[in-house]
Order: C-alpha cells, then sequence, then structure tokens
C-alpha cells in the first residue's frame, strides 16, 4: 500500500459517525499503517516524513481507541 491508502483509511476513521463500525475502521487502519511501515523500512532513500506521520497516526488512533472504550462513544 502507498501513501494514500493509509491517509484514506485515517481519514475514514476520524470521520466515522457510527460508533459500532469504529473498532474495526482503527484495526484496519492500524494494519495499513503497519505494512506501510514495513515498506519504508526496506526501502532506500529518505522517508523521514511520512515515518514520522505514521507515528503520528498511530498515536491518534490509540488515543480514539482508549476514548471510545472510556466513553464509548467517538471523540
Amino acid at each position: 500500500p502507498d501513501s494514500r491508502y493509509w491517509r484514506q483509511l485515517y481519514r475514514a476513521a476520524l470521520s466515522e459517525i457510527d460508533k459500532s463500525k469504529l473498532p474495526d475502521r482503527i484495526a484496519e487502519t492500524e494494519k495499513a499503517v503497519v505494512l506501510r511501515a514495513r515498506e519504508l523500512f526496506q526501502a532506500a532513500g529518505d522517508n523521514g516524513e511520512e515515518t514520522e506521520a505514521l507515528d503520528d497516526v498511530m498515536y491518534a488512533l490509540h488515543a480514539l481507541r482508549s476514548n471510545y472504550q472510556v466513553l464509548g462513544t467517538p471523540v
């Protein structure tokens, strides 16, 4: 997957209004982020900016999941 794929999934997770779908959206996005991080790790070149963005997204997804679990509703 390229950077557009995980970014699309991330936007979909952030904008999900159906609470019951949010955990699946988060999990799907996390998988795409991990796959992309592996690709970048193996690739040559300067990928620092995207790698940092992936780290930020994982942190945000963790916060989104935590808020969902604690409050029972998305942020």
